[in-house]
C-alpha cells in the first residue's frame, strides 16, 4: 500500500539536473523498495531502500539532501543517493576545517601528466605531478581508485579548492621515523626487520623504516656463496647491531652472532674429566691444538703433555697425529677447551 503526498502546491524550481549534483528535497511517496523524492517542482527522484539505515522511520514530508547518481532510470525517474549526499556534506565540513600543513586523506578519481585529482565534498583536490612522490612516477594513472594521504599546501576556500603534496607528507614521515630510529639505536641492540633487497655480498634489511646492511659473512656460521641461499626478499629477520656510524647514517647487522656456532655447540657437548680421541691440527711454541672427532678443538699445553720441563711440544706430538686426551677445563662462552694428554 502506497502513501501519497499532494505536490500540487510545490512550484517547479529546477529544470536541469546533472550527475553528481546535490539537492534538498522532500519525501512524497514511500514504497516497499524505496521512496519517491521531490527535488523541485514536478521533478522526482527515486531513492532505494538500501540508502537508508532507518527506513522504517522514514515518512512522507521528511526533508534531507540527496546526490544525483543518474539522470533517468527505466521508469523515467532521476536516481539519487542519500548516503553519497551525506558523505559529501561530511567531506565539505572536513575540507572547511583544514588548515595549511594539515594532513588529509582522499581517493584519487582521475590522473594525468599534470597530477592527481580528487574531491572532498564540494572541494576539488589537486596534487601536482611533482608532489606525488619523492621518486619519479612513470604512470600516475595507477593511483586512480587508491586512497592516499597528503599535506594541504594551499587552500582556496572561495573557489573550494585544495592543493596538496603527498611527497611532503612522505618526507615528513620519513624524517620523523629516522629521527626516532637514530635516537634509539645502539651497538648490540637486537632488532627485527624485513629483507628489502638481496645482493651478491649481503642484504639490506628494513629496520623501522631505515635501511641497515647485513654482510654475507654475518648471515650464518656455515659458508655460503650467496645470501639468497638463506634469505629471500620479504623475510622477517632478527639481528644484532654490530657497527654504527651516525654521521654516515650506516648500520651493520649480524644474524650470526645470535646463533651458537657449531664450535660452541661441540664444546658444550664435552664433559670435564672425560677422555676423547682427536688429531693434532696445529703445533704452537707452547703446545698444540687438538681437534676432536665431534669438531671441538682446544689447547694441549706443553705442561699437560709431559712432566719434562725441558721438552718441546714437537718432541711429544706430531702434526696430524691421532691422540687421546682428557678434558680438564671448558669455557664454552669463549670457545676454549684445555686438554691433558693421556
Amino acid at each position: 500500500m502506497e502513501e501519497k503526498f499532494d505536490i500540487s502546491a510545490i512550484d517547479k524550481t529546477f529544470t536541469t539536473y546533472k550527475k553528481g549534483q546535490c539537492f534538498d528535497g522532500v519525501v512524497v511517496i514511500k514504497k516497499n523498495d524505496g521512496v519517491i523524492f521531490n527535488i523541485g517542482g514536478k521533478n522526482d527522484a527515486f531513492i532505494p531502500v538500501s540508502e537508508f539505515d532507518d527506513f522504517d522511520q522514514i515518512k512522507i514530508g521528511d526533508r534531507f539532501k540527496v546526490l544525483i547518481t543518474s539522470t533517468k532510470n527505466e521508469e523515467g525517474l532521476i536516481e539519487a543517493s542519500k548516503k553519497k549526499a551525506d558523505e559529501q556534506t561530511i567531506g565539505t565540513q572536513n575540507a572547511i576545517k583544514l588548515k595549511l600543513g594539515d594532513k588529509f586523506s582522499f581517493v584519487v578519481n582521475r590522473a594525468d601528466r599534470e597530477g592527481l585529482y580528487a574531491n572532498m565534498g564540494e572541494y576539488k583536490i589537486f596534487i601536482p605531478f611533482d608532489e606525488i612522490s619523492e621518486t619519479f612516477v612513470k604512470d600516475p594513472k595507477r593511483y586512480v581508485g587508491k586512497q592516499l594521504e597528503a599535506v594541504a599546501s594551499e587552500i582556496d576556500k572561495p573557489n573550494k579548492s585544495i592543493l596538496g603534496s603527498v611527497k611532503l607528507l612522505t618526507k615528513n614521515v620519513r624524517e620523523a621515523v629516522e629521527t626516532m630510529f637514530w635516537s634509539s639505536i645502539f651497538i648490540n641492540k637486537i632488532v627485527k626487520g624485513k629483507v628489502k633487497k638481496i645482493l651478491s655480498y649481503g642484504a639490506f634489511i628494513d629496520v623501522e623504516g631505515v635501511d641497515c646492511f647485513l654482510h654475507i659473512s654475518n648471515i650464518c656460521h656455515k659458508c655460503i656463496e650467496n645470501p639468497a641461499e638463506v634469505l629471500k626478499e620479504g623475510d622477517e629477520v632478527t639481528a644484532r647491531v654490530i657497527e654504527l656510524d651516525r654521521t654516515a647514517k650506516k648500520v651493520a647487522l649480524s644474524m650470526k652472532v645470535l646463533e651458537e656456532s657449531p664450535k660452541k655447540l661441540a664444546i658444550k657437548a664435552l664433559e670435564v674429566g672425560q677422555a676423547y680421541k682427536g688429531k693434532v691440527t696445529k703445533i704452537l711454541k707452547f703446545g698444540a691444538i687438538i681437534t676432536l672427532e665431534n669438531g671441538a678443538s682446544g689447547l694441549l699445553h706443553i705442561s699437560n703433555a709431559t712432566e719434562d720441563r725441558q721438552a718441546q711440544i714437537y718432541q711429544i706430538v706430531k702434526l696430524d697425529q691421532e691422540v687421546s686426551v682428557e678434558v680438564i677445563d671448558i669455557n664454552a662462552d669463549e670457545e676454549r677447551v684445555a686438554f691433558r694428554l693421556i
